[in-house]
């Protein structure tokens, strides 16, 4: 399904429901539909480019492919469909690695370290 325009409830219901996200981008940035996916423990299969490797852990937390790569794609969304019990197991760690890496209360004890050192220093 594409979603076309600006509609979050629509979004935010299929990478809830979906059993796999394909973020097949030949450019990006960070991708935030790449976080919100993993966030939900929705399984990514998405595109080795920008800032989605900075996200996507391959074969750990979600899959990485070649843009154009179709082959590799389709490879990885049967492979995790046959394999639910590997395919949940990523999801939880997507779901860790946003929680670790990029949720705003993370990147606020950051800037509170930060301050902290600086105050302290």
């Amino acid at each position: 399904m594409f979603v076309l325009g600006n509609n979050e409830i629509l979004v935010n219901s299929i990478q809830r429901f979906s059993s796999i996200v394909i973020q097949k981008s030949t450019k990006e940035g960070f991708c935030l539909a790449v976080t919100e996916a993993l966030w939900k423990g929705t399984h990514v299969v998405a595109s080795n480019v920008g800032g989605i490797p900075a996200q996507i852990e391959d074969g750990e937390n979600g899959f990485l492919v070649e843009p154009k790569d179709l082959e590799g794609f389709a490879d990885r969304i049967i492979h995790l469909l046959k394999n639910p019990a590997e395919a949940k197991n990523m999801g939880l760690k997507g779901q860790e690695t946003v929680r670790q890496k990029f949720l705003i209360t993370r990147l606020l004890s950051d800037y509170l370290h930060m301050l902290n050192a600086l105050i302290s220093g």
